[in-house]
């Protein structure tokens, strides 16, 4: 590529990524302020289980949210309309999510955060983690579009819906 389009290249992803802090903005206003350090995560991440409250109390936290440890902070209570139990976590410090950078790669602590809620509400419900078998054409293309293609399908268990 030659430095002129390298150039256009970078501040055209500098306002694309500028745009999407915008409507971010907009859309989830406490999203972009910045977190103190040693300040407390506002977000929680819930879900909620087909259970007793009181079948979650007394056992340990399923493999995926026990093994993000300290960082993590759980609540256990009943769901709305007694239908089950709603498991909420967030992180115990804001600074640690890896931001927009860290969604796309892959190393966002949010994102794991967020697979690793969905994975134990499916240890809890079935017993088992749920996989979809891969893709049966194969490869795509190494056309820009397969490969943006491919990069959002390696990412997406952690996306999640916001």
């Amino acid at each position: 590529m030659s430095s002129t389009m390298e150039h256009v290249t970078s501040r055209a992803a500098r306002a694309g990524l500028t745009v999407v802090r915008q409507v971010r903005s907009v859309l989830h206003p406490a999203s972009d302020r910045p977190a103190e350090p040693g300040s407390t995560a506002s977000g929680w991440l819930a879900v909620t289980v087909l259970c007793d409250p009181s079948d979650l109390a007394d056992t340990p936290l399923p493999a995926p949210l026990a093994e993000l440890g300290d960082d993590v902070e759980v609540r256990l209570t009943p769901a709305p309309g007694d239908k089950g139990t709603e498991l909420a976590v967030r992180l115990r410090e804001r600074g640690t999510s890896g931001g927009e950078r860290g969604r796309l790669t892959g190393s966002d602590l949010t994102s794991d955060l967020r697979s690793a809620l969905r994975k134990a509400k499916q240890l809890i419900e079935v017993g088992e983690v749920l996989v979809v078998d891969p893709a049966p054409h194969g490869r795509r293309t190494a056309t820009p579009g397969g490969v943006l293609l491919e990069a959002w399908t390696k990412v997406a268990p952690k996306a999640g819906v916001r």
